[in-house]
Order: C-alpha cells, then sequence, then structure tokens
C-alpha cells in the first residue's frame, strides 16, 4: 500500500496525513511527525505478547479508512425550515448538512466508536451540523430546538470514550471547535480566566502562558490541566465530565479548577456564583459539573488559573520491590502532609514491565542492576513523577517523596524515566490507530478507590480483564488523594468485532461496579457507561438527577439517547454491586 513506506527487516513507517473528508481523518489520532521514528519495543512486544510474525506486519488486517465518506441509507430528515432557521441564527456557511461534516461529530474516541468508523458502521448521525459563534447564538438555538422539539447534542474536542458526544437520534449538534474559542475576559487580580467552551486545551494553555504579551499580565500562567486528550479536548468537555488532568495531584481536577459557568437551558440563561466558597445552600457549581449537556449548552466556563514556573519542576522515578511495598509508599506520600507533587503515577507489575521495555530503560544498565538487587521482572513497580510550585515547596515535596521512597527500600532511576514518560504523554494515544491497522485494540477504563480496598480492586477487575486470552492489561494510579486514589486499566488485545469489544468492556464495567469502586474517576459516563451509573449511586439518590432533568430539560431535547442514563429503561441498566466500599473494614497494615 502506497500510504506506508517500509525499509528493513522490521517494518518503520511513516504515515501520510489522511486526506480531508476520508474516514482517517476523523480518526484524529494519526499525527504523521509521531510516526516518522521506528518504535522497535512496541512491535517486539506485539509479536512476543500476540503471537504475531513479520508477515503479520506486511499488510494491513483492518480497513484503515482512507477512502472517503459517503453516508448511504442517513438523509437528513430534518425540515428545510429548520436548518434555515439555523442559518438565520448563526449565518448560512456555518450550517451544514455534508456526509463528512455529519460523520466528524457523530463518534468520539473509544474503540468501539473507531472500530465502526473502520467499518463503515454509520449507527447514529445528525442531520445537521451548526458552528456558533457566540453564547447568545447557543442561547436562541436552544430555545429553538426545545419549542420545536429537535434533539441537540454537542461536539467539543471528541475526545470522549464514553459515546457521550454521539447523536444517538439525529437533529443537530453544535460543532464548538470551528468559532466558538475565544477568550471572553482575563482578571489577574483575581487569577481568573474566563473563556467559551470550545477552546481547545493547547489554546488555552498558550493564551496563559504568553499572558504578558496577550494581556499585559505581570507574569506567565498556566491552566494546570493536562488530561492525556489534552490535544483534542475542550474547556468545555472537561467541564461537563468532571475530568482531570495528569497533574492534577497538586492542581486538582476540572472540579477544583472551575469557579463558575454560563449555561443556554430549555428554561433560560443559567450562570453559577463566581466567588471561590460560599455557604449559600447546593453547590450549583458542582451540580451542573458533569451534566454531560443534559441539562444544556455549557457556553462559557471561568477558570482558576496558577503561575507559570516550570523551571521549579523537580523529577524523579524509583522502583519498588513488589505492588504491596509501593502502595504502601504511596499512601504514606499522600498522607504525610507535607504538600503534593504535581504527577504522581505508580505503575503495577504488568505495566512497568511495559514500561521499561518502550521507554528502552531495558537497554541501560539499569535493567540487569535491578535483578541482581532482587527487583524481578513482572513483581517491581515503577513510580514517576514531578512536583510544581514555588522553588522552596517543589523542594521540599520531592525531598520527602525521596525520603519515604528510600524508607521503603526502593532504588532511585533518577529524572530519566519521568522525562521518558513525559516525551510520549500525549503522543502515545496515536499509536492506537496504527495498531489497529494490524488487528490489536487497546482501550482504557478507569474507577476510584479508598487505600483500604484499592488491593481488592484491583485484584478483581485485573482478573476479568485477563479472563480474555492473550490480553496485556496495564494499571496504575495517576491521580491520588490522602483517602485514596484512581486505578487506570489499559488493556490491549487481538480484536477487530466492534460488538465483541463492547461485550468485553462490559464485562469490565461490571467488575468495576461488583467491586464497590466508582465506575468513572474522569472519563464521565456519556451513553456507554451509563448503564451502570444508578446501579453505582443508588435508586433514591439517583433520583436527584432525574429531577434536575425534569427542571432543566422537560422535554428531554439536550444530548438525548441515554447520556448519563437519563432516558434508559429500567431493562437496559445494569444493577449489580454487591457492597458500599466505604463501609467496608479497613485492612491493618
Amino acid at each position: 500500500m502506497s500510504n506506508k513506506k517500509y525499509t528493513g527487516f522490521e517494518p518503520k513507517w511513516v504515515l501520510t496525513p489522511a486526506p480531508q473528508g476520508s474516514y482517517r481523518s476523523i480518526f484524529r489520532w494519526g499525527d504523521p511527525e509521531f510516526f516518522k521514528y521506528p518504535k522497535e519495543s512496541l512491535y517486539k512486544m506485539m509479536k512476543d505478547v500476540f503471537h504475531l510474525t513479520d508477515d503479520d506486519f506486511r499488510e494491513y488486517s483492518d480497513d484503515i479508512g482512507f477512502d472517503q465518506v459517503e453516508l448511504t441509507g442517513h438523509p437528513v430528515k430534518l425540515a428545510k425550515k429548520h436548518i434555515d432557521a439555523m442559518k438565520k441564527i448563526v449565518g448560512d456557511a456555518y450550517v451544514s448538512t455534508s456526509d463528512y461534516d455529519r460523520l466528524s461529530v457523530a463518534y468520539g474516541c473509544t474503540a468501539y466508536d473507531i472500530l465502526r468508523l473502520r467499518h463503515k458502521r454509520v449507527d447514529s448521525v445528525p442531520d445537521a451540523v451548526v458552528y456558533p459563534d457566540t453564547a447568545e447564538q447557543v442561547e436562541k438555538i436552544v430555545a429553538y430546538v426545545t419549542e420545536n422539539d429537535i434533539p441537540l447534542y454537542v461536539y467539543g474536542g471528541g475526545s470522549s470514550v464514553t459515546r457521550g458526544v454521539e447523536p444517538i437520534k439525529g437533529g443537530i449538534s453544535l460543532d464548538m471547535r470551528r468559532r466558538f474559542n475565544k477568550v471572553i475576559s482575563f482578571n489577574e487580580t483575581d487569577q481568573t480566566i474566563t473563556v467559551q467552551a470550545g477552546m481547545s486545551g493547547p489554546v488555552l494553555e498558550d493564551t496563559l502562558n504568553r499572558a504578558k504579551e496577550l494581556f499585559g499580565a505581570k507574569r506567565a500562567y498556566t491552566c494546570g490541566h493536562f488530561p492525556q486528550s489534552f490535544e483534542y479536548s475542550s474547556v468545555g468537555g472537561w467541564t461537563v465530565t468532571r475530568g482531570a488532568g495528569q497533574n492534577s495531584t497538586y492542581y486538582g481536577t476540572i472540579a477544583d479548577i472551575v469557579l463558575s459557568q454560563r449555561y443556554a437551558t430549555p428554561v433560560g440563561v443559567i450562570r453559577t456564583s463566581h466567588y471561590p466558597r460560599e455557604a449559600t445552600g447546593p453547590n450549583l457549581n458542582q451540580i451542573m459539573m458533569g451534566s454531560e449537556g443534559t441539562f444544556g449548552v455549557l457556553t462559557e466556563v471561568t477558570l482558576r488559573v496558577f503561575r507559570y514556573m516550570p523551571q521549579n519542576r523537580r523529577r524523579f522515578s524509583y522502583m519498588f520491590k513488589n505492588w504491596d511495598i509501593a502502595m504502601k509508599a504511596a499512601r504514606e506520600m499522600m498522607q504525610c502532609e507535607c504538600g503534593f507533587s504535581s504527577v504522581f503515577r505508580l505503575s503495577d507489575p504488568e505495566e512497568t514491565s511495559m514500561m521499561m521495555k518502550l521507554y528502552n530503560v531495558d537497554d541501560t544498565p539499569l535493567a540487569p542492576l535491578l535483578g541482581k538487587l532482587g527487583f524481578a521482572d513482572m513483581e517491581r513497580c515503577m513510580f514517576l513523577g514531578f512536583t510544581d510550585g514555588e522553588l522552596g515547596y517543589s523542594r521540599n515535596v520531592a525531598a520527602k517523596i525521596a525520603r519515604i521512597a528510600l524508607k521503603y527500600k526502593a532504588v532511585p532511576l533518577t529524572g530519566y524515566v519521568c522525562r521518558s514518560w513525559e516525551k510520549g504523554r500525549f503522543n502515545d494515544p496515536y499509536l492506537r490507530d496504527t495498531l489497529m491497522d494490524f488487528g490489536v485494540v487497546t482501550d482504557t477504563l478507569e474507577c476510584t478507590v479508598n487505600w483500604s480496598n484499592m488491593e481488592q480492586v484491583h485484584a478483581d477487575v485485573r482478573r476479568v480483564c485477563h479472563a480474555l486470552p492473550n490480553t496485556v492489561v496495564t494499571t496504575h494510579l495517576s491521580h491520588c488523594y490522602p483517602q485514596g486514589a484512581n486505578l487506570y486499566f489499559i488493556f490491549l488485545t487481538r480484536m477487530q468485532d466492534e460488538e465483541a469489544f463492547r461485550a468485553y468492556h462490559a464485562t469490565i464495567l461490571d467488575a468495576i461496579q461488583r467491586s464497590g469502586a466508582a465506575v468513572s474517576h474522569h472519563h464521565g459516563i456519556g451513553k456507554m457507561f451509563a448503564p451502570w451509573l444508578e446501579g453505582y449511586v443508588g435508586e433514591k439518590e439517583y433520583g436527584v438527577f432525574r429531577a434536575l432533568k425534569d427542571y432543566f430539560d422537560p422535554g428531554y431535547t439536550m444530548n438525548p439517547g441515554g447520556t448519563i442514563g437519563l432516558d434508559l429503561t429500567p431493562g437496559e441498566k445494569k444493577f449489580d454491586r454487591d457492597y458500599t466500599d466505604y463501609l467496608r473494614q479497613p485492612k491493618k497494615d
């Protein structure tokens, strides 16, 4: 095939940019710059784990999506008068009914979405795509669709892994990427910035880094929020899904960073309070976060911002002998009350083994040295991260982490491993589509646990993940607190059928719910995780969500089709929780 160039015995490929209008250009994750160097370590691992040969990599085993998008069987059903009404609000040039534009906002980035795109399976597509420019335009659109009972969906950056953006019932999809991405105001005195919900992570961060140039500020700032989807996610998407960035242990999740919000809802404009703390009844700011477009459309967000001081960063990495020791050390680091590092990432034995290979640590003198010291492969656990903040604070946190790590007999690995991880922290997802080209699928799930049930949840969920033969299942902690952390599961397996993927994915969600862990720490719920939500929060508790939906959107036109479970039938829901985790007795050390 002409789009990949092979040289030598092992494939060393260059991926050309996907043509605009093709299925592959919707995948989004194929940055051609990333493939200009070989990934021999990953290639060797795939052959070992999945029993592949060199011949398996000489031909693609799945459709790679370079053909043009052509929708058949999905005509525009929305009446012309409604499309004309949208054009009147935003302008003729900013309403599209083209095949590519409609499909480009139909799916997110879970493997289920990408497999369906590869196989030309179009389950859901909007009738029209609208590109708004101002909050006032969005408010008019919401009022119109409410009056005319038209389903309305919002597409921010498209990085959803929960089917959160999928337009199950057609209607209109608002694409926020093109025009809805402006700075509304910057307030250095309060240390806040207000932006439109469609602003992307990189644009926000670049804007804050250049605050002196753009706003006449005294210093540079940072948003402090860096999810792995950073390059293809939006401020609005972070907010409505209660997202968390990889630096959240210091900066907090988006729920900590958001100061206020503005929504266009079927009952009118909703503005939350602009103050950092108050005791004025239930917190509307927190109520609106996590609603995932089911109460209305988020238009503007005010964020806390932080001083940008990368020169104060202190990197570290350590190797612990086993998972039990590593968990105890991590808990002590989080509970010692000396402050928190920015990135705090602990990998279990299987992930550690993979990282040692992918980051080429196995090729350094460290590998044999670790073996001689009794740090055995598939037992040892890698811990890495870095500190941020004021110089004295940053140094103190790094020093305290070092002291605790050495107390638990960890071996320091210097900052080399952390720098290797940083280099790939936003690029590694691009590998997913290339793996799929050769029949290997990878995806993620994550949950929240307390320290007291972490070991049990880790074992229970991994047991279910490994029930599928020849599957790599890695796990790490990437968002930590004095009371617990998240467990982030990544699986890689040979699979090309989207329904087989969905069935396997469901068994893992079943296991997470049975374990008592929270079914999502920061990915949100969407339509894919929705069947498990009420079973997790409780039937009476979930009634509060339904009451809010009935108030904000009594006609159920906002993101309908099962988002956060609000219009699922009882038979579609999963109730498989055996106990409540926080009522269990903690294990003694």
